[in-house]
């Protein structure tokens, strides 16, 4: 297996990138991430229904869904909630308190101490450099050799600041633990000082086109590069399932991999949108096969179905299959 180098973000000191542990790519699992649901760590009925749910991930919340009275006994809640329900194949995620609040440094230490091998990724709110995800990085190398565990432990990283998005493609490569980075709506529509209301959205009609695009892509275009997955933002109206749905496909095009989810509700929609359907999957099986077959023959390229495939095309149908592989072949 080969170690994946972490750039060294400016301003750290030389030589302590020597004693981080150093995640190997082969080490990271591949995770679906079509749905992300937002759970209150302060609420354990809650909580137990989110480990219930179809989510691909759960990550229970110690930052804005926690009040400040409450964040300290939800770090026990989450603790417990990780090691003590069953999950399935559900991947385990926590949301820390940003770097600049007093609660971040404790939800590290006890979340991991207490949860240990049960927890799966931990999210980082409000990047705005590399550095806030160096910084976590160091933190957790330190915690599982203390503990011993032997499962590195991952991290997301939300976008939603404005110097966050400038520097997303500095921060989408600042640790080897980052798996994904999320579009964070709402905290980055109060940065911009944007018009928009509690589904930080504008009016119907009030602008043409997609509000959040330059965004979006941005998001996307930094995950890409860093070759780790793209998550799109929340849609806070729950009751309003065809919007999501609409919502969702707009991001499911760009390329996004799935969509944050504020309510159970939202879950298998999200699994349904970002599920390469039954007929994408042996189309692009079948124009597979054919382009390899051609390339055999020594043909670069080929006529199907009555359109030119070469490769820019196979890319697209690797990564409908690649897609389906995660979540059980593509059935919906």
């Amino acid at each position: 297996m080969t170690a994946v180098e972490r750039p060294r973000p400016t301003g750290e000191p030389a030589g302590l990138s020597d004693r981080i542990a150093t995640v190997d790519a082969g080490r990271r699992p591949p995770r679906a991430r079509r749905s992300e649901l937002a759970t209150p760590a302060s609420n354990e009925s809650m909580c137990a229904a989110a480990a219930r749910s179809d989510a691909d991930l759960v990550f229970l919340d110690l930052e804005d869904a926690c009040a400040p009275s409450m964040k300290a006994a939800a770090r026990g809640i989450a603790v417990r909630a990780f090691t003590e329900l069953d999950w399935g194949r559900t991947t385990r995620a926590v949301r820390i308190n940003g770097l600049d609040t007093p609660w971040c440094h404790d939800d590290l230490i006890e979340v991991v101490t207490g949860a240990r091998e049960a927890l799966d990724v931990i999210i980082v709110p409000k990047a705005r450099s590399a550095r806030d995800v160096w910084w976590v990085d160091v933190m957790l190398t330190q915690l599982e050799t203390k503990l011993g565990l032997t499962k590195p432990i991952g991290l997301e990283v939300l976008i939603e600041e404005a110097d966050g998005l400038l520097a997303a493609a500095e921060i989408a490569k600042a640790s080897p633990r980052l798996e994904a980075m999320i579009f964070g709506v709402g905290d980055l529509s109060a940065a911009l000082h944007a018009r928009v209301g509690g589904n930080f959205r504008p009016s119907a009609g009030a602008y043409p086109g997609d509000f959040w695009h330059f965004a979006r892509m941005q998001v996307l275009a930094a995950a890409r590069a860093a070759g780790i997955d793209a998550i799109d933002s929340p849609y806070p109206d729950y009751g309003d399932t065809d919007g999501y749905r609409a919502d969702a496909g707009h991001a499911a095009l760009f390329g996004f991999d799935g969509k944050w989810a504020i309510h159970p509700v939202q879950v298998p929609i999200a699994n349904d949108v970002f599920t390469p359907t039954p007929a994408e999957v042996e189309h692009a099986r079948a124009l597979v096969d054919g382009y390899r077959a051609a390339q055999t023959g020594g043909v670069g390229a080929l006529g199907q179905d009555g359109q030119l495939v070469d490769a820019g095309h196979l890319r697209l149908a690797e990564n409908v299959l690649r897609k389906a592989e995660l979540t059980d072949g593509g059935v919906r």
